[in-house]
């Protein structure tokens, strides 16, 4: 049996000329995400707490994730539990739980919480899975830890990699008093995936390429799911699912988005 690498883990830096490969396949295009009514169910934690603090914050957030047709109700429940703004900076505090993207530092965002509950609900509806939750994830972009955290709740087990040195380590100091043992967390670049932990039955990107690289193709299970941003013809970015079958690849166009981009090598 394979043994499994100990963490945290850094990877060796890129060789030369790893230009991603496009995606072979048929592509079905989807204008607008599949209408969701469901609302946040009984199983949520009840209020407790003071200020950011107090879960009837992130209940409100929780809430309105759920108006805007979020209707997983465990990703709703992750949602409620990981607490936004212990991972964005003291002067944004106030802003934590708004629908909102936010600075992290080098030039990087946390993603709006509508965004990360819709990329987590939508691994998590790949039919491969047929209702068997979401096994190893990898991650592509790790920034603050705070949608690593959140598939901590969903996930057997999230391998999280990120290209940036200070943002890995601000990760880590993130997540060390989640004390979360099925979060490992990688320096890396993010372009190669991570071959080490290898079959994945998801993958997620937190940064958006004018292709997909081949490694996370390579390294996805066949019934596994990626879910990443990606450049369209028209320049302008655009949510991609891709199921990887025993017959090919399955595309699937979404939603605009915006992602810093995805870039190559370790920094």
């Amino acid at each position: 049996m394979k043994k499994r690498p100990s963490f945290p883990a850094q990877l060796e830096a890129p060789k030369p000329n790893t230009a991603p490969k496009t995606l072979l396949g048929a592509t079905r295009i989807v204008t607008t995400p599949k209408p969701l009514t469901k609302v946040v169910g009984s199983g949520l934690q009840s209020p407790s707490g003071v200020g950011l603090d107090s879960s009837t914050v992130r209940l409100r957030m929780v809430q309105k994730l759920a108006e805007q047709g979020i209707d997983d109700e465990l990703v709703l429940q992750a949602m409620s539990r990981v607490e936004r703004h212990r991972f964005v900076d003291t002067a944004l505090v106030n802003q934590a739980y708004e629908d909102t993207s936010l600075p992290i530092g080098l030039g990087q965002t946390i993603s709006k919480p509508n965004v990360v509950a819709r990329m987590i609900a939508l691994l998590r509806e790949a039919p491969g899975l047929q209702g068997g939750g979401l096994g190893r994830v990898l991650e592509i972009g790790t920034g603050c830890g705070y949608q690593a955290a959140v598939l901590a709740q969903v996930a057997k087990e999230v391998y999280s990699i990120e290209r940036l040195r200070g943002l890995h380590d601000k990760a880590r100091d993130n997540l060390r008093p989640l004390r979360l043992p099925n979060v490992h967390l990688i320096f890396g670049d993010g372009m190669l995936g991570y071959a080490s932990g290898a079959p994945y039955s998801a993958i997620i990107s937190a940064a958006g390429g004018e292709a997909m690289p081949q490694a996370w193709i390579d390294q996805l299970a066949v019934g596994g799911r990626i879910v990443a941003p990606l450049q369209t013809a028209n320049g302008q970015q655009a949510l991609i699912v891709v199921d990887k079958t025993a017959q090919g690849l399955q595309q699937q166009l979404l939603e605009a988005v915006h992602f810093v981009p995805l870039k190559s090598g370790i920094d």
